[in-house]
């Protein structure tokens, strides 16, 4: 049950910040706000505040949300001024209205990963090796890496965290390795590891060091590069879908955030903030993908009305829109359908 208490949280969460930035920066810019909803499905609840003609709603199934805003589909009530639909706005204004959402969930994450490096202590961002009792039984050991040692390139790969490290070493599916490192000496070697093969799974045997630093100036640091950290990653993940490295069975929906969020619930509250500010990362640099339906989408064609000098005819990109948001449901499907099957058969 807790689980699931954190589970709802942790979305709406995430989901009321990325809305949130859209709906203040609409609202600011004098645009008509039909809705402002969290979760998705029937509403459950809700509510319309004084000379506010905005619905607030809260909605059955906690897995989106969304501000409908005048002008971005096909709108039916001729009682709204034309001066109130976002086209009629500035370019600059429709522009911050549409970026406000990832940049608010961006400043959220940076804010979260702060907060945890100041109160649990900021881990030290790098590829150390650590340790642990069965660690020298191991390919890596055995090729000379040692508790301490930091790992800077995988084959010719420069590499500046474990996320980055490991996304690099998934493709190469139980391939041997250059690993090019620094000892606790300072000094520079480079060794070739070949993964042994249990339970079929090809195990290299590289340890996550912990290295914790406190205050005030390696908080900051720590949200910085992890940030930095995460969006390289989510770029590595989206080029090996499209070049086939990565498959989409690597992907989570919402039933494989659930079990993600129960082993973060298991590990404590760190772990579970850990996973609010990678989550709002996520969303943020999802949305910054040029693809209908995505806020990336609806900034590539203000781009182009830019270029062009007058705006994309809107019943084209509504329909682009549409046919976006259909197919991204379809993604979800599989997503999920993986999601179970992973579920149900233990893995």
């Amino acid at each position: 049950m807790l689980t699931l208490l954190y589970f709802i949280l942790i979305l709406g969460v995430t989901i009321f910040v990325h809305e949130l930035g859209h709906f203040l920066f609409a609202k600011r810019a004098g645009v008509f706000i039909h809705e402002f909803a969290l979760g998705m499905g029937p509403k459950v609840y809700s509510f319309k505040r004084k000379n506010d003609p905005t619905l607030y709603s809260l909605r059955l199934f906690p897995i989106g949300g969304f501000v409908s805003i005048a002008g971005e589909g096909s709108d039916a009530d001729h009682k709204i001024k034309k001066s109130e639909y976002l086209q009629s706005k500035s370019w600059t204004a429709r522009f911050s209205t549409i970026v406000a959402g990832v940049s608010f969930n961006f400043i959220f994450a940076l804010v979260l990963l702060f907060f945890i490096g100041l109160i649990w202590g900021a881990p030290v961002i790098n590829v150390s090796i650590g340790n642990t009792k069965d660690f020298s039984k191991y390919p890596a050991y055995k090729a000379g890496l040692r508790e301490g040692d930091i790992i800077v390139k995988l084959n010719n790969h420069k590499v500046s965290s474990w996320e980055d490290f490991l996304i690099r070493l998934e493709p190469l599916k139980g391939k041997e390795v250059t690993i090019t490192y620094q000892n606790t000496n300072n000094q520079t070697k480079k060794v070739k590891v070949s993964p042994i093969k249990e339970k079929e799974k090809y195990i290299y045997g590289f340890v996550q060091g912990t290295q914790i630093e406190y205050g005030l100036w390696p908080s900051l640091k720590f949200s910085g590069f992890r940030f930095v950290n995460l969006i390289k990653t989510l770029g590595l993940t989206i080029s090996g879908l499209f070049n086939g490295n990565i498959s989409t069975n690597s992907l989570a929906g919402p039933v494989g955030i659930y079990q993600i969020v129960d082993q973060s619930a298991a590990v404590g509250i760190s772990s579970v903030l850990y996973l609010v500010a990678f989550l709002s990362i996520n969303i943020g640099f999802i949305n910054l993908i040029p693809f209908p339906a995505f806020d990336g989408g609806r900034l590539l064609f203000l781009i182009i009305e830019k270029i062009k000098g007058k705006p994309v005819n809107q019943e084209v990109e509504n329909w682009l829109h549409s046919i976006g948001f259909i197919l991204l449901m379809a993604l979800m499907v599989l997503v999920t359908w993986n999601d179970i099957a992973r579920l149900l058969g233990g893995k």
